[in-house]
């Protein structure tokens, strides 16, 4: 049951496993900042979260995720109920000890890599039939057997098996039929959940770029009223002005009191647009993954550490950033990394992407702590467009898509 109330100074609303409190918004667009309280602590919103899929973020220790000031990761089902399988999850008594991570998990339901991993997989009504990558033996993935596996991680957020279609698909009809099977399979997923009291089931939309699709579906699954609500099948190559408008349609239709996910992204830029548009929560692999091809991101943009300038750079990954690895070595739990140590390694050792991991998630989670302290002192539009100006010293290479999308919730990026 979903419970909402006002408090003196803020809103708030909680279900069994879960409260969420809406703290400020901004008053020129529709970003807010706010507590989601879940089974293993409070997380503040807006934020990003890292993405260790088989309950590790590669390359790095729980310990260092910590350092991040992480406080939810992603899992993914898919994965974990391959290996290590569902009978040693049981065992061990959950991830969270498999992984020795003290805080906050979100898994993801699995939908997504049997469509986009698998090149045999068949969705009908029942659910994903594939073949295992193991041993090529046939599986069936269900919206029953999905929660079965998300119960025994026991992730503080599990998602809906939902039927993902490639946002750029012109198959009208498959479309419709995957956002009405997404709705069914979630009846069957919150039929199949054995354990609300203790672990959040959050729904997502589906309904490709169908604004009228879209809001179909947001209203079929706002009225089975879960503790969260995701906005699903996008980052699947559809242009970004199409994205934004997928994000603005649906949050303009959500409940004030209830966490929003917005699936799979994970640019700097896209954090900061979603974030105008009403998201709160996000996640994607890309910061974790370009670490590992040595790329540094950075307030100015994305920096690649191989290139032969960093070879006697003394200077830390970026000038003022309070990671671990740039802080300098004489404060407390700080290395003191340089661009040039990164640079001699990045091509030949895994320590340089083990410190861009690093300063990468920091990165990632600190532009969402400053979007998040700006709407508190209702700065937000200020921060944008700082952080625009940031990425982009010369106004005219702004893109189209951000500046379209911003002016949409009154922040216009061409003025001072």
């Amino acid at each position: 049951m979903w419970v909402a109330r006002r408090m003196a100074s803020t809103m708030s609303a909680s279900s069994a496993a879960l409260t969420f409190e809406l703290v400020a918004k901004c008053s020129t667009t529709r970003a807010r900042a706010s507590i989601l309280t879940l089974p293993h602590g409070p997380v503040n919103l807006p934020m990003f979260m890292p993405v260790a899929t088989q309950a590790s973020l590669k390359g790095i220790t729980p310990e260092q995720l910590e350092s991040t000031g992480c406080r939810l990761c992603l899992n993914n089902t898919y994965h974990l109920g391959l290996k290590p399988g569902q009978e040693v999850l049981d065992a061990v008594g959950g991830a969270h000890k498999l992984q020795g991570w003290n805080h906050n998990i979100l898994t993801d339901s699995g939908g997504f890599q049997m469509v986009s991993l698998l090149k045999l997989a068949n969705v009908t009504e029942e659910g994903v039939r594939f073949l295992s990558p193991h041993d090529g033996s046939p599986m069936l993935l269900t919206p029953e057997h999905s929660m079965s596996l998300q119960n025994s991680i026991g992730s503080d957020i599990m998602m809906q098996l939902d039927d993902v279609l490639v946002t750029t698909s012109p198959d009208k009809v498959r479309m419709r039929e995957a956002m009405e099977r997404s709705v069914r399979w979630l009846d069957r997923c919150i039929a199949a959940h054995k354990n609300p009291d203790r672990q959040n089931l959050f729904c997502i939309i589906q309904g490709g770029l169908d604004l009228e699709m879209r809001r179909e579906c947001t209203r079929e699954m706002v009225a089975r009223d879960t503790p969260g609500i995701a906005i699903g099948g996008l980052s699947g190559g559809e242009a970004k002005d199409d994205f934004c408008k997928v994000v603005a349609t649906c949050t303009e239709l959500l409940p004030e009191l209830k966490p929003r996910y917005v699936m799979g992204i994970g640019y700097p830029e896209d954090l900061v647009v979603s974030t105008a548009l009403g998201a709160d929560m996000f996640d994607c692999v890309w910061p974790t993954r370009t670490a590992r091809f040595g790329n540094a991101i950075t307030k100015v943009g994305v920096l690649n550490m191989k290139r032969e300038m960093y070879a006697a750079d003394f200077g830390p990954i970026e000038d003022g950033c309070g990671c671990p690895c740039c802080r300098p070595v004489d404060q407390e739990g700080a290395m003191g990394i340089t661009r040039a140590f990164v640079h001699h390694n990045a091509a030949k050792e895994t320590v340089a992407a083990h410190l861009l991991t690093i300063h990468n998630v920091w990165y990632q989670l600190n532009l969402m702590r400053e979007a998040r302290d700006a709407i508190i002192a209702d700065k937000f539009p200020a921060f944008v467009k700082e952080f625009f100006a940031g990425l982009y010293p010369d106004r005219q290479d702004y893109p189209s898509w951000a500046t379209d999308a911003l002016r949409g919730v009154g922040i216009d990026l061409r003025e001072p």
